[in-house]
């Protein structure tokens, strides 16, 4: 990590901040659903280790992902694009990756995922798949030809905590038989995915 130790305290007031505001809110949506901070610190490690240049964030919400993303591919020279479908959070995230001095490392999309998918001929090092649940399997067709054809992993959040809700993304991940997963019990619950 680049972070100082004011950097860390700040991002864990946000983090605090963001929890506080979902406590308060009875509409799910209205909830910004972060990513838990030990996961979002693996994945952090996982953009050094892998050496990561090209990042795809599916599911910005207000940025705390984002940040540790953003920070980990500053050291790696790489690029972190994130996708929101809601403006106010993308331009919550924004001011965020701003303050830390991270905007150079960040593209940031406004709209559907399945556009940006659809239209996307990229190929991404890392991913991280943590928006609506619902449309997994749908995005699946387009996120297996997105990632690193030798060394790509795509990160899919909540598959512990909604198992029930991922279920047929994993039944289907699981009978490609040109992938490999596996199960990462941080937050909750990683899934990573990897071509053979």
């Amino acid at each position: 990590m680049r972070m100082d130790a004011m950097q860390l305290k700040r991002l864990e007031q946000l983090y605090q901040d963001f929890v506080a505001h979902d406590a308060e809110q009875h509409d799910r949506i209205a909830r910004y659903r972060n990513i838990e901070p030990e996961s979002a610190q693996y994945l952090s490690m996982l953009v050094s280790i892998q050496q990561s240049k090209t990042i795809l964030e599916i599911g910005t919400s207000t940025g705390y992902s984002t940040l540790w993303l953003a920070d980990a591919v500053q050291k790696t020279q790489g690029h972190l694009t994130t996708l929101e479908i809601d403006a106010v959070r993308s331009q919550q995230a924004q001011q965020y990756i701003e303050e830390f001095g991270l905007s150079e490392s960040v593209d940031f999309w406004v709209g559907d995922a399945k556009a940006f998918l659809v239209s996307n001929h990229e190929q991404y090092d890392l991913i991280l798949l943590d928006a609506e649940r619902d449309a997994y399997v749908e995005y699946w067709v387009y996120l297996q030809n997105m990632l690193a054809t030798d060394h790509g992993v795509l990160v899919v959040d909540n598959v512990i905590s909604h198992a029930h809700e991922v279920e047929k993304f994993m039944a289907k991940v699981k009978n490609d038989h040109r992938f490999t997963s596996m199960i990462i019990p941080l937050g909750a619950g990683l899934l990573l995915i990897k071509r053979i």
